[in-house]
């Protein structure tokens, strides 16, 4: 069964590509150790054995308990086939040490060539597909649940439609939709949609995914948004602090991305303030579609989740 658990308690380490080798580990353990028990992960940001290290060196210390933790990962695209589900998901427990997940996500709705490379490619550079369809994916996902390897199951960058697909085969309803949300891009009629539907969301790149790869360098900076900044003024706090206390008031579950205990400390001080109706619909106003992580490079994967509007 689902529970709040995670609602109080935000962290997600940061992947491998942006961290040094030891970086995550040291991460989790100063996360755990300031209060954070959600743990948010997945098996393609390749460092679940660092996350694996703390976790098991913080419950030997006696800091915390299994019970106490509430850790995440995600299926990815190159498990989609429904004998590879469970290949995926024993990997990632493998890697974490851990007898079970207590949320499991499908990490995107598209399909990658299986039992290969982690990103397959041809010899132009090109993605290499899969035509499983992710309905399949999600009734092995079940059969996870029904052998005790994870307590819940959701989705992650599904779009209106291919959540209706799931819910209308579904015998396990997902728990959580894990989708891009910050100011710049609220989701707002994908959270009301959620909403009606008993599903929570969580919000990645809550503060606009700066440190992104392919930024470009005039691309807006959702922290220096004059807007925050007068908030920021005005209630002093910090911007990043005033988007998390945003996504909150909205009940949505936030998973900022850090490995720098000051920011970690910083991000879960935001339980002593709260934004006023004002505030919120000022905070709202700032939406423009303003998405981070578009993956535009498999856009015409028939599974691509941004081709309408949410």
């Amino acid at each position: 069964m689902f529970t709040n658990k995670c609602i109080q308690n935000i962290f997600y380490f940061c992947c491998s590509s942006q961290s040094k080798p030891g970086e995550v580990t040291k991460a989790v353990k100063d996360a755990i150790d300031v209060g954070y028990r959600h743990i948010d992960g997945a098996l393609a940001y390749q460092n679940e054995n660092e996350v694996g290290d703390a976790i098991n060196a913080k419950i030997s210390e006696g800091v915390v308990k299994r019970d106490d933790l509430f850790v995440v990962s995600k299926l990815w695209n190159t498990f989609h086939r429904p004998d590879l589900v469970s290949v995926g998901l024993k990997k990632t427990l493998a890697d974490l040490r851990l007898d079970y997940l207590d949320l499991y996500l499908i990490h995107w709705p598209q399909g990658y060539k299986e039992e290969g490379e982690l990103f397959p490619k041809d010899a132009e550079g090109k993605f290499l597909y899969s035509d499983v369809d992710y309905v399949d994916t999600w009734k092995a996902l079940e059969e996870c649940v029904k052998q005790g390897l994870v307590k819940s199951i959701g989705i992650s960058n599904f779009n209106s439609q291919q959540i209706e697909r799931i819910l209308s085969s579904a015998t396990i309803k997902p728990a959580v939709l894990q989708v891009e949300c910050h100011p710049y891009l609220n989701q707002k009629k994908l959270l009301e949609l959620c909403k009606s539907k008993g599903i929570t969301v969580t919000a990645y790149s809550p503060l606009g995914s700066p440190d992104r790869p392919w930024a470009k360098p005039d691309d807006p900076k959702l922290l220096d948004d004059p807007k925050l900044v007068e908030l920021s003024k005005k209630l002093n706090k910090s911007p990043a602090q005033i988007i998390l206390r945003w996504q909150v008031q909205r009940g949505v579950i936030v998973i900022p991305k850090t490995v720098n205990k000051t920011r970690l400390i910083e991000n879960i001080d935001i339980f002593d303030f709260e934004l006023s109706q004002q505030d919120m619909d000022y905070i709202n106003s700032m939406d423009c579609g303003g998405r981070a992580c578009v993956l535009e490079w498999v856009k015409d994967h028939k599974h691509y989740p941004f081709n309408i509007e949410f």
